[in-house]
């Protein structure tokens, strides 16, 4: 997958009778490249006709998440992947080097720093982090349940 392209949406078989819509992009790992995951991660939404609240709250999160990438890690490219399944939508967001340990809330900010990751748990069902194996960096994620307006 080349940098900058945004994959093909596809329909993904979870298990038998369950079925996700999954949606991937990579961007490269520049400041910039933040509004450009928050724009694909809008038009893909908006596409599953998910809106509200959890649409809002994926876009903030895609944006928190992808910034902490991009500022915290070596990557040379960002990979995105949204998943939208019968009860939760998952964003993930891989970089490609870390810091040991990963990322941690901090209850204390410098001012320009330090509440991305306490949005993010305050706006989602549940977050984490693990490696994404083979040395190939690490993987955050963060799940949000629908609302209402749920329509995927």
């Amino acid at each position: 997958m080349a940098p900058g392209s945004a994959l093909i949406p596809r329909l993904m078989d979870l298990s038998p009778g369950t079925e996700a819509l999954r949606y991937c992009f990579a961007l490269p790992a520049r400041p910039e490249s933040v509004a450009g995951a928050r724009r694909l991660t809008r038009a893909r939404l908006a596409d599953w006709r998910l809106t509200g609240d959890t649409h809002d709250a994926a876009v903030l999160i895609v944006s928190e998440l992808f910034t902490n990438a991009v500022v915290h890690t070596a990557s040379a490219r960002v990979v995105c992947e949204l998943r939208c399944d019968a009860a939760r939508l998952r964003v993930s967001v891989q970089d490609q080097g870390h810091e040991p340990g990963g990322p941690r809330l901090s209850l204390t900010s410098d001012g320009e720093h330090g509440r991305g990751l306490l949005l993010v748990d305050s706006m989602s069902a549940a977050w984490g982090s693990h490696d994404a194996g083979n040395h190939s960096g690490r993987i955050v994620w963060a799940e949000l349940p629908y609302g209402p307006e749920r329509s995927c």
